[in-house]
């Protein structure tokens, strides 16, 4: 989780993530690197998915 951030409730737990961040890491080597933490990213969608709001209405301080 980024500490540079205060938690929302809906950011996945390390129990969570441990679980999924294997499925989520199969990507080919040679394939683009990504810009922003893995972890991150899915916590902006876990956001947007629980409070319903529009992509574009995310808090600043989660990527986007």
């Amino acid at each position: 989780m980024n500490t540079a951030r205060k938690p929302y409730p809906s950011d996945i737990s390390d129990e969570e993530w441990s679980l999924i961040v294997p499925y989520l890491l199969l990507m080919k080597e040679d394939a683009e690197q990504r810009h922003h933490d893995l972890r991150e990213l899915f916590n902006g969608l876990r956001y947007v998915i629980r409070y319903g709001i529009a992509w574009w209405a995310m808090p600043n301080d989660l990527p986007p």
